[in-house]
């Protein structure tokens, strides 16, 4: 099955939320169920809005590694205070 090469905002939101049940919960990038080269590129155009950005904390921690804006990261949580953006 081929995805989207580029997913919105909103549905982001949406998978995150469906995935961590609340928001600031950190989840693996990998839940996404992207793949690696659509996972680096959809977490990296939006950490590059800062509008966005602010709302999105990236870890490093156990868990398979994806690159976004040029760091290794693992995992995702998102504050709630994005919905004002959608």
């Amino acid at each position: 099955m081929r995805r989207s090469p580029m997913l919105s905002l909103k549905d982001i939101v949406e998978r995150y939320r469906k995935l961590a049940g609340r928001f600031s919960v950190p989840v693996s990038l990998a839940c996404f169920e992207l793949g690696t080269e659509e996972t680096s590129a959809v977490f990296s155009s939006l950490d590059e809005d800062y509008h966005i950005s602010r709302f999105f904390h990236f870890s490093n921690v156990a868990g398979k590694c994806f690159v976004v804006s040029g760091e290794v990261t693992t995992h995702i949580a998102i504050d709630e205070e994005i919905k004002t953006l959608l």
